[in-house]
């Protein structure tokens, strides 16, 4: 598909709006079109210092799961996980949503004791899931290497089979397209560089394109968020990393699902037009750099040829990473910040791409009422202080 006409337009900023999202990813997109769409709010305008979806949405692996251990993240993500399944329709953009299941595969005696135990977590919050021996693992994706014979043997597996994947570069332009008829202004290559404050409330954005007001702003750019918020003297708990990924050449159809192991730590789907997809783990240093670290990727590579022994031939075209920011216990903070009329959506780790629709539904919510929607009021920023973490580190099959 061509990029369409309408996406290379970006208007003159107004002088003044009701509300600015700064970061037109897909979380950012989808917020301003949940604003105009579920709240009537039009006067908004999404800025973005590169160009749309140019960030973390054109470099995830785009996989779509609400598979979550605690109820706080079972809601959000499944919540998301329902808006996909009609969002097709709704946008009316064809963005390849294939629920082809995601299967979590177990190593160890700990593997399966976690895995067993968040399939009745699902469960009892209405998610769909069951718990696959090794038998019914091979039946749901043949590839996968089953033999006892290995360092790393599978003894089993989630299973979710309302999961998936979409394309993500669509996914961004379906919520554009549908935000710019509602008359949103998607502003590329305007860089937020300040606040505008009077006293201790935010009336605005120093962009290089001039100042512009606004009543509400909210900031919903992965790795640049903390930057902004702590030119106004707030520190969030983020750290940011690289997110290592990759793909292959293009293969004939082989792979029917997505299979993620967070023991040794690697995730594999096949893409619609047939390139591997593979994600890895997070570079231990703090950086800003979207590119491909090889010792992360020789490790992903050993653990995926483990599961993939079909996989051996096949060639590596492509390495790049991901900005993640990540928070203590590895949710995220959706919410108001210490500073009146000022909102963030940030630390989501590896879980935003799924979450798109359904945190764009909820951030709306929040910067059209100044006040969190029940879904996201666990994630504010007040619980690292009242100390009411959502810890789905480890918990949520490969989060970081």
């Amino acid at each position: 598909m061509e990029h369409p006409d309408w996406l290379w337009r970006t208007p003159e900023p107004k002088k003044s709006y009701d509300v600015i999202i700064v970061g037109a990813g897909g979380h950012g997109l989808a917020t301003a079109y949940y604003l105009a769409k579920n709240h009537g709010i039009t006067n908004v305008a999404v800025l973005e210092k590169g160009w749309l979806a140019g960030g973390n949405m054109a470099r995830n692996t785009t996989i779509i799961r609400s598979n979550y251990l605690w109820d706080e993240s079972a809601g959000i993500y499944e919540h998301s996980l329902k808006l996909w399944e009609g969002l097709k329709d709704e946008l009316d953009y064809d963005f390849l949503f294939s629920q082809r299941g995601v299967l979590n595969l177990a190593h160890t005696l700990q593997d399966i004791r976690e895995g067993t135990r968040r399939v009745n977590a699902n469960r009892l919050n209405g998610i769909d899931g069951e718990w696959l021996s090794p038998e019914e693992v091979a039946k749901v994706c043949p590839i996968v290497n089953v033999s006892q014979d290995v360092r790393y043997p599978v003894l089993g597996g989630t299973w979710q089979p309302r999961a998936g994947i979409a394309k993500h570069d669509f996914v961004a332009w379906a919520f554009a397209r549908r935000a710019d008829q509602f008359g949103v202004d998607l502003i590329q290559g305007c860089e937020v560089q300040g606040f505008l404050t009077d006293g201790n409330q935010v009336t605005g954005v120093q962009t290089n394109r001039g100042p512009i007001n606004a009543g509400r702003i909210g900031l919903a750019a992965a790795g640049h968020t903390s930057v902004l918020a702590s030119s106004l003297g707030i520190r969030l708990p983020l750290q940011s990393h690289p997110l290592q990924a990759l793909v292959s050449e293009l293969l004939e159809p082989v792979h029917p699902t997505v299979v993620m192991s967070n023991h040794v730590h690697v995730y594999v789907s096949q893409a619609h037009k047939g390139e591997l997809v593979m994600g890895a783990g997070i570079d231990s240093y703090n950086s800003y750099g979207q590119r491909g670290s090889v010792h992360v990727i020789e490790q992903q590579m050993a653990a995926a040829l483990e599961l993939f022994p079909i996989f051996a031939r096949a060639h590596l075209i492509r390495t790049w990473a991901g900005i993640v920011d990540v928070t203590p216990d590895a949710s995220p903070i959706i919410g108001t910040t210490p500073v009146e009329n000022l909102f963030v959506n940030c630390g989501w780790g590896t879980g935003g791409f799924k979450a798109t629709p359904g945190v764009g539904w909820v951030f709306a919510h929040t910067l059209a009422h100044g006040a969190p929607h029940e879904l996201n009021e666990p994630f504010t920023l007040e619980r690292f202080t009242t100390g009411a973490l959502i810890d789905e580190h480890g918990a949520a099959a490969v989060a970081h």
